[in-house]
């Protein structure tokens, strides 16, 4: 039987990950304005637990300091990953864009080549059909042939 796996790590990384985002999101993007909104919650909550625990603010201090820094630390590890992620999807973008224009270029001139012998072929077949319309009238009349 297969072993079963906690799924406490999943979790983690999940609210992890859900918390990035929610600062990046309510910051508009911008990561610098995220890390500032983290570290003001970040010290409201400090505050907060320096009036529920007196005696240990220093050390409510110090873990805050702590929580912020490496939060901090995973905003800007996930903003360099996104930066990375979108400046390859943008050099992908345009490499398939030239592609593309490449190949509608190559459509264009097989259609346009296409259309000419297309246009060709016709004007031969009735040049033919009015020499061969000229030549039947004119021995009707005893003209020609």
């Amino acid at each position: 039987m297969a072993q079963t796996k906690t799924r406490i790590p999943l979790y983690l990384g999940l609210t992890a990950a859900g918390g990035v985002g929610y600062y990046l999101y309510s910051a508009g993007g911008n990561p610098k304005v995220a890390e500032k909104q983290f570290e003001h919650d970040a010290a409201k909550l400090s505050a907060k637990m320096k009036g529920e625990l007196p005696g240990r603010e220093h050390e409510a201090t110090k873990k805050g300091e702590e929580l912020a820094v490496k939060a901090g630390a995973t905003i800007d590890r996930e903003v360099d990953y996104t930066r990375a992620k979108f400046t390859e999807a943008e050099k992908n973008a345009e490499k398939l864009a030239a592609e593309g224009r490449q190949k509608l270029d190559q459509v264009r001139k097989e259609a346009g080549k296409e259309l000419h012998q297309t246009i060709d072929n016709f004007d031969k077949t009735v040049e033919r059909k009015a020499v061969e319309a000229k030549n039947g009238i004119s021995s009707w009349f005893g003209i020609g042939k």
